[in-house]
């Protein structure tokens, strides 16, 4: 049996950034009321579209690999924010990361998306359908903020992470996985005016995201609970032999309360939601990275990762990590540079917003 260990990752992360201070100016809030209901204290406007996210961090993965584009076999982006969706936005990654030859595809799973394509990806690889996957998440999530609406202008932000599986013949990689959607009550958590269903041809006004704070924190922590349970089982891993935790970075008390449900430790928990806000599918991808960097994920690392999105959609998985946690080599792929400030980005968006309403 093949599996498909995480030979690299990289992460591409916009430089311009909205602090809660500076949100404060374009909606009724303040830093501690942020703070203390999500643990978020600024995040990231890209000034570039989500194919280049995913490019840029794509090719520091890649390099990080020590692999060539060329033997890719296959791109797989998670994002429910796709630069284009005909064609996919994979495709242009594809291109512009040179991996000639390639199956590009895009899956939307929302904040699950990460998870998801890791384990679409990792069962090509285990049935011997391919050698080898860069598996990217990639959101523009400040796209859909309506600025004028508290709940939702302060907790999104933009952002990429990456990895490259590669076939090989030792345990490691994506070992159990759970996956889900509970469809009953997607409409909780949903973009409006927005897909096929609307009518092309009327003024539909711009998309909203809207949700039901209290209700997703409830569903969240059960789906994640339950399906990290799952997972545990199907692994044979007690909670006691979790190394680390990197759970979605959507509210820092929802981590906390996964946190406690495996009785996990501080010193064990990834949490970056601080600095980035929910990036969707790509905070578990961006926080993977960082636990490498960081030095929290170290050699044969037993990682648990739950993540819970819009659909409703819901994930858990158990990684164990190899034997590297140093790069090969490196890339030099970088973002354009941005000469604006987070708020001079969002600028023309908050004054639409504004005028509509």
């Amino acid at each position: 049996m093949s599996y498909a260990h995480i030979t690299g990752w990289g992460k591409c992360i916009p430089p311009a950034r909205i602090s809660n201070d500076e949100i404060s100016q374009l909606v009724d809030t303040n830093d501690e009321w942020i703070t203390t209901r999500t643990g978020i204290k600024a995040r990231r406007v890209s000034h570039v579209s989500t194919a280049e996210l995913a490019t840029v961090a794509a090719q520091h993965a890649i390099a990080c690999a020590g692999v060539d584009a060329k033997d890719i076999d296959l791109v797989l982006l998670a994002t429910c924010t796709p630069s284009t969706m005909v064609a996919n936005t994979a495709s242009l990654v594809q291109k512009n990361i040179g991996a000639v030859g390639a199956a590009a595809m895009d899956t939307n799973a929302a904040c699950s998306g990460f998870l998801y394509a890791m384990q679409a990806a990792t069962a090509q690889i285990q049935a011997g359908m391919i050698k080898k996957a860069v598996v990217i998440a990639a959101e523009r999530m400040t796209w859909y903020v309506n600025w004028d609406r508290r709940d939702s202008a302060v907790l999104f932000g933009d952002g990429a992470g990456a990895v490259v599986l590669e076939a090989a013949d030792t345990p490691a990689g994506l070992l159990a996985t759970k996956i889900g959607c509970d469809s009953e009550d997607r409409d909780i958590l949903h973009i409006t005016n927005f897909g096929s269903d609307i009518d092309k041809y009327s003024p539909a006004g711009p998309s909203d995201l809207l949700f039901e704070g209290r209700e997703i924190f409830k569903r969240a922590v059960k789906g994640m609970s339950e399906a990290c349970d799952d997972v545990l089982t199907q692994a044979d891993l007690s909670l006691e032999e979790i190394d680390v935790l990197v759970p979605h970075q959507a509210n820092l008390r929802i981590i906390q309360a996964i946190q406690q449900r495996l009785k996990v430790t501080d010193e064990k928990v990834m949490v970056n939601i601080g600095e980035y806000g929910n990036t969707s599918a790509a905070t578990i991808a961006i926080a993977l990275c960082e636990a490498v960097e960081q030095g929290l994920i170290k050699p044969h690392a037993n990682i648990m990762s739950a993540a819970f999105g819009a659909g409703l959609t819901w994930a858990a998985s158990y990684i164990k990590w190899g034997e590297r946690v140093t790069p090969i080599s490196t890339s030099d792929a970088t973002l354009p540079a941005c000469d604006k400030t987070g708020l001079e980005l969002v600028a023309a968006a908050v004054a639409a917003c504004k005028n509509t309403d």
